[in-house]
């Protein structure tokens, strides 16, 4: 399983309830560059994603991103990527949730086809991501924590104890669709990534607030007398 159908399923098994579909895009897109580093696929220049060899990745959706990597230079930004990858990318994983069996609409007695919301089945994904965020595993945690998705308590000390581990490094995995530091402290470019998700769903929600102070204000003048 890759980071980002982790992510995915982590957040549709919250009960903080529903994320923000353009925040969750941008941490999927953070997911999916954290995997391809992890596979060797790519790797961090400062803030800027040097390509790797093209990996096979047995993830329809992650072959996508590493093919989308910029292969000129200058190299594209860890920021840019987000944005730019990260496009309503929460619609194709959630559509492929489906596709894949992960999860299914309900049926209801008055309607004769499944409508509503995909709702998650048992799966070993399911599993698998339930597990990996219940052990407080740091890139899904800090994926999570970005869109407003709490760890759990044991996750909370395991990331403590990782923070005191300064020496620590992720082993790298030439699996592009196993977790990019899973069981391990973070090093500099899984930090990097981490806090670019962080800074683009502040400023994302920095725009909505101004929007939407801009459009009270263009209410009220239309409301005065």
């Amino acid at each position: 399983m890759s980071t980002a159908w982790d992510l995915l399923i982590a957040t549709r098994d919250a009960a903080a309830g529903p994320v923000d579909p353009d925040d969750l895009s941008l941490a999927l897109a953070g997911a999916e560059l954290l995997d391809l580093i992890g596979a060797r696929a790519a790797s961090l220049e400062g803030d800027r994603i040097v390509p790797g060899p093209q990996a096979t990745t047995g993830d329809d959706l992650l072959g996508q991103a590493a093919r989308a990597l910029v292969r000129q230079e200058p190299y594209e930004t860890v920021d840019a990527w987000l944005r730019r990858r990260g496009d309503t990318l929460s619609s194709a994983y959630s559509a492929a949730l489906e596709t894949r069996g992960y999860a299914v609409r309900p049926r209801r007695r008055w309607a004769p086809l499944r409508t509503g919301r995909p709702e998650l089945v048992d799966s070993p994904a399911r599993t698998h991501a339930a597990e990996r965020r219940a052990s407080g595993e740091p890139v899904l945690a800090g994926l999570a924590a970005a869109v407003g998705v709490p760890g759990s308590d044991e996750g909370d000390r395991t990331d403590r104890r990782l923070a005191a581990e300064d020496d620590a490094t992720a082993p790298a995995t030439a699996d592009a669709t196993a977790p990019a530091t899973a069981g391990a402290s973070m090093d500099d470019a899984t930090a990097t990534v981490l806090a670019a998700v962080g800074d683009a769903v502040t400023q994302l929600e920095a725009v909505r607030q101004r929007r939407g102070v801009e459009k009270a204000a263009y209410d009220n003048i239309w409301r005065a007398p």
